[in-house]
Parts: structure tokens; C-alpha cells; sequence
């Protein structure tokens, strides 16, 4: 049996913040996806070298900040010293690398809802699951309804289930295997995160007759949007978070 929502989807979510117009997974990101309307927002969680809960998407550094190599081989102490906005733009050079701590504290000043994607460096599935969560459940207040919690790693969803076994999990599907079912059933995720280059209204279609509501990402384009909410499709993850609710009419 599939647990009910605590909470209600919104036909948005913010990909790792207004990712389009500012650096993603960034403050910037989080305070801008709010201005262009969003309530909820998605972003990566991984683990510095001395096990610091940041936002991060990539395993090493070079694409979206000043540092270089994995993100696990710098201390938190380092990571902080690094300009993480520079390389999408001057208007936001010197924007830091954002600690979890600090992103579920904006998240709350803002009235943004977050979907906390577990995204652990090999071999650091239990690890970054065990740290994320409690961090997110020191912080996090207890009478606030709670976050989703997604990764395509199950052995994290593992550890987020038995840690704290209220909060939402989100299965993160990339290419679809056979036992996608049984993986969902062991792991009680509550909904199905799917790609959206993989899947078609039959394949939403079976996802929404295990009893769970299907999200897709990364969805940028508003006429594909409609095309999937018609679908039966609850949340599209977006860069363009403004675009999208804008089209909602």
C-alpha cells in the first residue's frame, strides 16, 4: 500500500532553483525561483571530504564553481572559499557554494517547499543518506509539513526510509527496469520521478497504476508541460520556473 501525501504536488518545481536565470543549487538559485513564483524547489545534496552536507550537483567541481576535482575531496572549510556563480555570469560572481544547513533555513524563510534529491558520490550512498537526514530532521521544524526526499540511489532511499520513516520518498527513475515495481514497493516511495526522454502516456500510465503520482523531469519546454499534466502527470521539475507557472494562466 502506497502512504498518502502529507501535502499536495504543485504542477511546478523548481530545478535546482531558477537554474535558467541564476547558478544552480545556489542561494541566488533559491531566492530567485521564489520571486518567479514557485513554492517548491529541488536540489542536489552530496558530502564534502569531512562529511558536510552541500549542494551540489556534479561529483567534481569544475563545471559550476572555481574549484576542480570531486567535490568529496575538499573540505567544507575550502568548498566555502570557492565562487560558485561566476561561471554562469558576472552578476553572480562570488556566489558560494551553499551548505545544506543553509539551504533548508532559506527554504523555510522564503516559504519554499523542498524536494531534497540524495545524491551521493560512489560508494557514499549510506553515508550521505545517514548525514542528509539528520541534518534535515535537526533542522527541519517538526510541526512544518516534511520535505520530499529523492535519489536514484535505493540504498540511500533505504536509509532515508528507516531514518525517518514519515517523510515522502520520491524513486528517481532514469531508464526504467523490469522491476521498477518491486523497487518502489521495498523502498515505500510515495511517488515516481521519471525522465522525461524515456517516457510515454503508457509508461505514465502504468507508474500512476502502482497507486503514485508521476513527476518528470527536466521539462523547460510549456507545451510539453500541458502535454504531460493532460497525461496524468502531477509535477514537472523545470529550469524555467517562472516560464512554466506563467503558462498555467
Amino acid at each position: 500500500m502506497v502512504a498518502a501525501l502529507p501535502f499536495l504536488l504543485p504542477p511546478v518545481i523548481a530545478h535546482r532553483g531558477a537554474s535558467a536565470n541564476a547558478p544552480e543549487n545556489t542561494a541566488a538559485a533559491l531566492r530567485l525561483a521564489r520571486a518567479h513564483g514557485a513554492r517548491w524547489v529541488e536540489f542536489d545534496v552530496t558530502l564534502s571530504r569531512d562529511g558536510v552536507p552541500v549542494l551540489f550537483h556534479d561529483d567534481d567541481l569544475d563545471r559550476t564553481s572555481t574549484g576542480k576535482g570531486p567535490v568529496n575531496g575538499m573540505d567544507w572549510a575550502d568548498l566555502q572559499k570557492l565562487d560558485a556563480g561566476s561561471w554562469f555570469g558576472p552578476a553572480f560572481a562570488g556566489e558560494p557554494v551553499l551548505g545544506f544547513a543553509e539551504a533548508l533555513k532559506l527554504c523555510l524563510e522564503l516559504g519554499l517547499h523542498p524536494n531534497i534529491e540524495i545524491k551521493p558520490a560512489a560508494g557514499e550512498d549510506v553515508e550521505t543518506a545517514e548525514v542528509a537526514m539528520a541534518a534535515a530532521a535537526a533542522i527541519w521544524p517538526k510541526d512544518r509539513v516534511p520535505p520530499l526526499v529523492s535519489s536514484f540511489s535505493a540504498r540511500s532511499l533505504e536509509i532515508a526510509r528507516d531514518r525517518l520513516p514519515d517523510w515522502p520518498r520520491g524513486y528517481l527513475i532514469y531508464e526504467r527496469q523490469d522491476d521498477w515495481a518491486e523497487t518502489a514497493d521495498r523502498l515505500q516511495a510515495s511517488t515516481i520521478h521519471a525522465c522525461n526522454r524515456f517516457e510515454t502516456t503508457e509508461t505514465i500510465a502504468a507508474y500512476r497504476a502502482s497507486g503514485r503520482p508521476v513527476l518528470i523531469y527536466t521539462v523547460n519546454n510549456a507545451a510539453l508541460a500541458h502535454e504531460l499534466w493532460r497525461a496524468g502527470v502531477s509535477s514537472v521539475f523545470t529550469d524555467h520556473a517562472g516560464r512554466l507557472i506563467g503558462s498555467l494562466g
